[in-house]
């Protein structure tokens, strides 16, 4: 076993004297010892309840002949980080949680691993972890939050950000807003649609590390949470037996897997990010066009908030990731013999049912006929940017606007506040890339502003968007304006044309006058210069390379 260098032979007498000392004994020590990572904090509303699921992972593992080792990993809840300088440490947080496993694993010697996220960064940070280390593991999350009742209709989290926008063009009453804030979030789990958190844990499904039902079922269905947090116990116990390992099942075809089902579901557009940098973990490249290519290919299926009226618990009701997967293979488009942490696609998916047509559709009558994500280029966008067209109107497909520049995200947003936005606009936020925020922050507080407040308008940005964010909003462009993309010599005025049917993002300004702001561009002071981010922003490459740190 991979842990005997941590408790075999006379050089490890000091070693197992310290086992004893946490209460495991020689019978405790001839099993394997499997590292159980618990990111529960209570700052994370989606974190709360993982102290619950780790001890039934923990349980399922003991069953099952292994001996669990419980340690922590932090985590970052952005909707609390949004719209402030905590914002800029959420994407980077995802390299934090991965080294930190990473040291403490190797450090330990665990034969195995179960990993318990649940929000945003946490899963993408763990599976990086899982990649690196490449030995057996498990990833079993907390579970979504159910939706919350307002006027007769379910909310979100995602409609106390837009009542913002409501408010400020008097759409809503101050009293509104806070009875609205008090019905959004009815008890914990991961924000009720399918934004970052709930995409990555569906995508955990699909990409074969998680067990069905990973990315849907319910925090507040507690039993069933356990239970799944039990088999994920013994599930690591039986890929030690089988030597399966993260790098068996995160294969090429794997990850086509979970591209498809985020095509098919409409996705976050923060997995181009978090597939690419999983991917790299274990010397897959995944280009960018490959997410386009996918897109084109694959229906949209599953219209579920904030693209649509539906929440992650009418998912889970009308089958799950597995019923996405086994309607999607309809067509050809799943890799059915695709490792899992249970066997094969095929299996998994054999007797999934879709149980409502209203919230899964066929795929010969999809919402779209193409996947929920599109990845533009341009002059605007010489190496890529992404867009969530699923959350996109149709008459904003095709969109042409006036450019209002803004240096930072805070600046746009009291803009927008301030009724400096109007109709026709294109709102333009740079210097909020992976160097240049440092961190990339998410967007929701404009987007859901702008929404809230009913401004047809679009948004560009180097920097990136929440899941929860909906309109014509493309972020993740690149070359970042903090290096020198055209998005710095972007200035008022300037033309811009958005075409997301024909994947064109463009500056409508002669090559002979980029070339004479370029040659006047400096770039300007680092935003942070000292601690974390000063550190990360001298690492990170750029978001189309996944904003991995090297």
């Amino acid at each position: 076993m991979r842990s005997d260098v941590v408790k075999k032979g006379a050089t490890r007498c000091a070693h197992r004297s310290l086992f004893n000392a946490l209460g495991f004994g020689p019978e405790d020590l001839q099993k394997p010892l499997i590292g159980v990572c618990n990111s529960f904090n209570e700052v994370i509303p989606g974190h709360m309840g993982l102290k619950e699921i780790t001890e039934a992972a923990k349980l399922g593992v003991a069953a099952a002949g292994g001996t669990p080792l419980e340690f922590p990993a932090i985590g970052v809840c952005d909707g609390i980080a949004m719209g402030h300088t905590g914002m800029k440490y959420s994407l980077a947080s995802r390299e934090l949680i991965a080294d930190s496993i990473e040291a403490v694993a190797m450090a330990s010697g665990f034969d195995g691993l179960v990993l318990i996220p649940n929000c945003d960064k946490v899963v993408p940070g763990m599976l990086m972890a899982a990649a690196r280390l490449n030995i057996p593991a498990v990833v079993v999350s907390g579970g979504p939050m159910l939706p919350g009742r307002y006027q007769g209709r379910d909310i979100s989290v995602s409609q106390s950000f837009e009542a913002a926008g409501k408010f400020a063009a008097g759409q809503m009453s101050e009293a509104e807003m806070a009875d609205l804030e008090a019905h959004a979030c009815p008890g914990c789990g991961s924000c009720a649609g399918l934004f970052t958190a709930n995409t990555m844990n569906s995508l955990t499904e699909a990409l074969g590390m998680g067990l069905p039902g990973n990315g849907t079922i319910p925090a507040a269905y507690s039993g069933a949470r356990r239970l799944l947090a039990k088999r994920a116990g013994a599930v690591v116990m039986e890929l030690i037996k089988k030597d399966i390992k993260p790098r068996d099942i995160m294969t090429r075809e794997a990850f086509e897997n979970a591209i498809t089902v985020d095509m098919g579901i409409g996705g976050s557009s923060n997995t181009v990010l978090h597939l690419t940098a999983i991917a790299h973990e274990v010397g897959i490249e995944l280009p960018a066009m490959l997410f386009d290519e996918i897109s084109r290919r694959t229906p949209y299926i599953a219209k579920l908030s904030p693209a649509g009226k539906h929440h992650m618990t009418d998912l889970n009701e009308a089958g799950g990731i597995s019923a996405v997967m086994g309607e999607l293979s309809r067509k050809n488009l799943i890799h059915l013999e695709a490792q899992t942490v249970t066997g094969k696609v095929r299996e998994r998916i054999q007797d999934a049912k879709v149980l409502n047509r209203e919230v899964i559709h066929s795929v010969e009558e999809p919402y779209r006929k193409e996947g929920g994500l599109a990845i533009l280029s341009g002059n605007l966008a010489p190496d890529y940017a992404v867009v969530k067209a699923s959350a996109v109107a149709e008459d904003m497909l095709v969109y042409e606007g006036k450019a209002k520049c803004y240096n930072s995200e805070e600046s746009a947003c009291d803009a927008i506040m301030q009724g400096e936005i109007h109709d026709g606009d294109v709102v333009v936020i740079r210097y909020e890339g992976p160097k240049g925020g440092p961190g990339m922050q998410e967007m929701l507080n404009p987007t859901a502003v702008i929404t809230g407040m009913g401004l047809k308008v679009g948004l560009i940005t180097d920097g990136r968007f929440s899941g929860a964010s909906q309109g014509a909003c493309i972020g993740h462009i690149s070359p970042e304006a903090m290096a020198g993309g055209p998005i710095a010599l972007i200035e008022d005025g300037d033309i811009i044309s958005i075409d997301i049917p024909n994947r064109k993002l463009e500056l409508k300004v002669s090559d002979e006058e980029l070339a004479r702001r370029r040659a006047a561009w400096q770039q300007p002071e680092p935003k942070i210069k000292h601690g974390y981010l000063a550190r990360y922003a001298k690492m990170t490459t750029s978001a189309s390379t996944g904003a991995i740190v090297q």
